[in-house]
């Protein structure tokens, strides 16, 4: 953190996981460099003595206040008490309630964790997590064809945080390194399902994050893991790889996980036809 830069307390409060209102307010944050947050996560806030807690504490560190309580009378006392501390405070998903309920022609209805229903979505998802976990970094190349997506990249082009991005969405993942001179999964042509996508990296910073890599875990110089010459080529040898069976090709270099996740996904429904 530099010197100037300004830190606030930032109270997250939620009558459920309070995942949502986190993801807002680290997207929030995000557009405030010099700024960094003092946070205060309060979630399952159910019931006035729990609210009683949260409103003590935000009497102690003034801030401000983000919330995502559909509880009415839960709501209407923590706002309560922000007006009589004098702290901003904003429910994070009001104005696009409000925005769809007027095009929809009905009123919400309010529901604590109606994001988080134990519906067909959400163990959807947690296949989806189970699939990938079990399917990370070439293991388990039996049953690729259940995967909606599979991604094969040289070593360290975030291959397994991306996996396991898509995954949190429904979309079962598997990741395959590249190595030169070792076979991929014979059956990997012959994929009719799965949408396969080949990740690839600038050498000069490919081989800068292997350096950092090999000094954090103590193994040395690294030989044609880190050497310019041999990482170019092995790159090179990827693309033309990746290119002669006409996957997609995702250079990473200067994107994030999400960016590349997006990718991904765009590629994936504009191939389903969605």
């Amino acid at each position: 953190m530099a010197e100037t830069d300004k830190i606030f307390h930032l109270h997250l409060v939620s009558d459920s996981t309070g995942e949502t209102v986190d993801g807002v307010a680290r997207a929030c944050i995000a557009q405030f460099p010099d700024v960094r947050a003092h946070e205060h996560v309060w979630s399952l806030i159910r019931t006035d003595a729990q609210l009683a807690r949260v409103l003590a504490d935000i009497e102690r560190n003034p801030g401000i206040v983000l919330y995502t309580v559909f509880d009415s009378e839960i709501r209407r006392k923590l706002e309560e008490g922000c007006r009589r501390l004098q702290v901003p405070h904003s429910h994070v998903l009001d104005n696009t309630v409000t925005m769809m309920a007027g095009y929809l022609g009905q009123q919400s209805r309010g529901r604590t964790g109606a994001l988080h229903k134990m519906d067909e979505e959400y163990f959807s998802r947690i296949e989806a997590i189970d699939y990938t976990l079990s399917h990370d970094d070439g293991q388990s190349g039996w049953d690729l064809e259940e995967a909606d997506v599979v991604i094969v990249g040289v070593s360290r082009t975030s291959k397994t945080p991306t996996s396991v991005y898509l995954a949190n969405r429904g979309i079962k993942t598997a990741n395959i390194p590249f190595v030169p001179g070792c076979p991929l999964p014979p059956d990997l042509d012959q994929l009719k399902k799965p949408l396969i996508v080949g990740l690839i990296k600038d050498v000069d910073q490919l081989v800068s994050i292997r350096k950092n890599r090999l000094r954090q875990i103590d193994r040395g110089e690294g030989g044609d893991y880190v050497d310019p010459v041999a990482v170019r080529d092995e790159v090179h040898q990827a693309r033309r790889y990746f290119t002669d069976r006409s996957w997609k090709i995702i250079n990473v270099t200067r994107r994030s996980i999400e960016e590349t996740a997006a990718m991904i996904m765009a590629t994936m429904y504009d191939r389903r036809g969605h």
